[in-house]
């Protein structure tokens, strides 16, 4: 009797052990699969290029004698695009665990899905061109007088998202992260506290450089979709999973960004260290 009972709670164990294993996969399957629908790795790209054309106007401004292939080669090892994709992933998946991302699975791997993010993709590329970023912006601005229904929908968006928090937060944080960069680097004497004060004074211009570019930015990727489908996707992230998405985003990539910003104002500082040499 002993030993039947023992092989019977052996089998339930072994059987509870390979359920176990089973969800695992499952989830880590669906986490591959979300992050693959994102497109995180053309995501990424994009941003690398956001962050190359970035470093050249901080070195206008900070190191006016610098050589553009050797400050290129120091931006091209910042924004190196497999270092960014694996923090952003890591970090993803971390924010992720436990919650039912089947629901978001669905959805991006649908055709809505899929659309949706080619969409968004190509807005953001299109606007590494400032002319057509200032020309969508230009739209935005006069879509506030006749308010179609695009216009609506986005705000709805960028609202119920918050959005504009998310975005002013994660630019207030990156300043903070170069700061610290630039005072680690021996560039600039500035206590934390300086530091702070010097990046909330920034708020305002943040904020308003935020709504602008997150309202043009949306209009000129969602023009193309049908209405209906954008609905859909805004009570997406009104949902327990899409909030919990949205929230995983944004602390994916500014964990990304952060740690750019400081790398970027040591390299700042080495250089002006190594000029006045």
């Amino acid at each position: 009797m002993r030993a039947g009972l023992a092989r019977a709670i052996g089998a339930v164990m072994l059987a509870a052990v390979m359920a176990t294993q089973a969800m695992a996969q499952t989830a880590a399957g669906d986490m591959r699969a979300l992050i693959g629908a994102l497109r995180v790795d053309d995501t990424v790209r994009i941003m690398r290029q956001e962050g190359l054309q970035y470093g050249d106007e901080i070195a206008q401004e900070m190191l006016p004698g610098v050589s553009a292939p050797g400050w290129r080669r120091v931006l091209s090892e910042i924004y190196d695009t497999d270092r960014m994709a694996q923090l952003v992933t890591d970090r993803f998946a971390a924010e992720l665990e436990g919650t039912d991302i089947a629901p978001l699975v669905a959805f991006f791997t649908s055709e809505r899905g899929r659309e949706i993010i080619s969409l968004e993709l190509s807005a953001r590329e299109a606007f590494l061109d400032d002319a057509t970023e200032d020309a969508a912006t230009e739209v935005w601005q006069e879509a506030q007088q006749a308010r179609p229904r695009l216009l609506v929908q986005v705000e709805e968006i960028i609202g119920d998202s918050d959005l504009v928090e998310f975005n002013v937060m994660g630019a207030l944080n990156a300043n903070l992260m170069f700061y610290r960069g630039l005072a680690d680097g021996g560039a600039i004497e500035m206590g934390e506290d300086e530091m702070l004060a010097d990046v909330w004074s920034q708020e305002g211009d943040v904020r308003a450089q935020s709504e602008s570019w997150l309202g043009a930015f949306l209009m000129m990727a969602y023009r193309p979709l049908d209405p209906a489908d954008l609905d859909a996707y805004a009570a997406l992230y009104r949902s327990e999973a899409g909030r919990a998405l949205n929230s995983a985003i944004f602390s994916a990539y500014d964990q990304m960004y952060e740690e750019l910003s400081y790398l970027l104002g040591q390299a700042i500082a080495r250089q002006m260290q190594s000029e006045e040499l």
